[in-house]
């Protein structure tokens, strides 16, 4: 599990994906263990997108601990959350994931943009 010396990176893929949150959670965004490489996130928006108030908690797991660094988060009616801006990237190495979990279905939907080098 060695994150790729990102001076000598050889490829960056610029990546976006929208999906809605679920109450149950999911993981976002997986770096497998032994991929060779290491996922930059650029930015994470959490928009409601219904007529009610919804919570969202974002989830780093690593190692086998969960670190959540925005637990239980009110995001009102018609609201974007940016969980993570674009001054303030996250890196994931292997064997790292992002898990997003909502107070209930289908109202909440998350916009990640991030970047694979290896």
């Amino acid at each position: 599990m060695v994150a790729p010396n990102l001076i000598s990176t050889t490829s960056i893929i610029g990546k976006t994906n929208t999906e809605f949150i679920t109450a149950a959670g999911a993981n976002v965004l997986v770096n497998e263990v032994d991929s060779s490489q290491v996922i930059r996130l650029n930015v994470l928006y959490i928009a409601n997108v219904v007529s009610a108030d919804a919570f969202c908690t974002v989830i780093l797991n690593r190692a086998g601990n969960s670190y959540p660094f925005h637990y239980n988060v009110k995001i009102p009616i018609s609201t974007t959350f940016v969980a993570i801006g674009k001054d303030t990237g996250i890196y994931l190495e292997e064997g790292d994931s992002l898990r997003l979990t909502a107070s209930s279905d289908g109202v909440l939907r998350y916009l990640v943009s991030y970047e694979v080098m290896s």
